[in-house]
């Protein structure tokens, strides 16, 4: 399971050089080593200076359904059996010029290859905080209404830079709450808690992507605690954008330990030099996190899942199908001693 992860930051450096190559278009770098010095990130604007560049080689339909069915193959390599997918298509459209119609087949094709290998991905399209453009913001919410009606797209999002605030975007976030439109909100990384209190109020977000600085205000715990609002952490991503000097100063310990409901996620995995695999063995060895609490947290993904019960409810039954029992377990170190 996983609920955060970027298509367009998902792309492999292989495939990157491919697509620039194809289309035209100049990087920084000629090379996959060239490429991963490039993404040593040396603070936010930097790491959207190179998402856009990352997303500017995307030039066609093609180009996109390519991306799609290689994160699939990703997944399903990893055993992830449901990914909600963010991907900002207003972008593709403001660089390729590739209209929504074309980009929503695209999306289509690729998440029915992935259908093909056992697994489902649905997509959140989300608005870019930078833009402050009202008219931008409702057509993605129109592209997600559009997407909705065969379950392709899952929610409408936000991201982008938090400290270009989320205020003007209220009429777009009222009328997905009153079409019952949920929404998955970036806040709280590289801006302080008070950037996930304005987002929660602004776009009535039933999820957070990251809110890791959550920890700053404790009126801010209770009400996530009490809230039930799931917080969508990518640490290996924050240490990489410098939200925390390494994995152990990370607030995912001080967050499991006041009881906020949390999900473990890879965010944009090449970029970041990780995989979700990675991020649960991370995870699992900087905070001894024991295998109940691994399951916990991977059934707190469901529950928390753009699904509807039923769905949901298969969900889980299929990973307690795979997971193993202790016994399973002991088998195994027996067969191994």
């Amino acid at each position: 399971m996983e609920l955060h992860v970027h298509l367009e930051g998902s792309i492999r450096p292989e495939t990157v050089l491919e697509l620039a190559k194809r289309n035209g278009k100049t990087l920084p770098a000629t090379t996959v080593e060239g490429l991963r010095d490039w993404y040593q990130f040396k603070d936010f604007p930097h790491f959207v200076e190179v998402y856009v560049a990352v997303s500017q080689c995307i030039q066609s339909a093609e180009d996109l359904e390519l991306i799609v069915r290689e994160f699939a193959d990703s997944q399903a390599a990893q055993n992830v059996l449901y990914t909600e997918v963010t991907y900002t298509a207003s972008t593709i459209a403001k660089y390729a010029g590739i209209p929504w119609p074309q980009q929503r087949d695209a999306l289509r094709r690729g998440r029915e290859y992935a259908q093909s290998l056992g697994i489902d991905i649905r997509f959140i399209l989300d608005i870019v905080r930078d833009d402050q453009d009202v008219a931008i913001a409702t057509e993605v919410l129109d592209w997600v209404r559009d997407g909705q009606s065969d379950g392709l797209v899952a929610a409408l999002g936000i991201a982008g830079m938090e400290t270009a605030g989320t205020a003007v975007y209220a009429e777009v976030f009222d009328a997905a709450q009153a079409e019952g439109i949920p929404v998955a909100a970036h806040a709280g990384e590289t801006a302080g808690a008070e950037s996930i209190r304005e987002t929660l109020a602004v776009t009535h977000a039933r999820r957070i992507g990251h809110g890791v600085r959550a920890v700053e205000d404790a009126h801010l715990i209770v009400q996530l605690r009490n809230d039930g609002i799931p917080l969508e952490i990518c640490p290996t991503s924050n240490v990489c954008l410098g939200v925390f000097p390494d994995l152990e100063s990370h607030s995912l310990g001080r967050l499991l330990d006041e009881g906020v409901v949390i999900t473990i996620n890879s965010d944009d995995p090449p970029m970041m030099g990780t995989t979700l695999t990675e991020e649960w063995r991370r995870v699992m060895e900087t905070f001894e996190l024991s295998e109940d609490m691994a399951y916990s947290l991977t059934m707190n993904a469901v529950n928390s899942a753009f699904l509807d019960l039923e769905k949901k409810a298969a969900l889980r039954d299929q990973i307690r199908t795979q997971w193993p029992s202790p016994e399973e377990e002991t088998e195994s170190d027996e067969e191994q001693n």
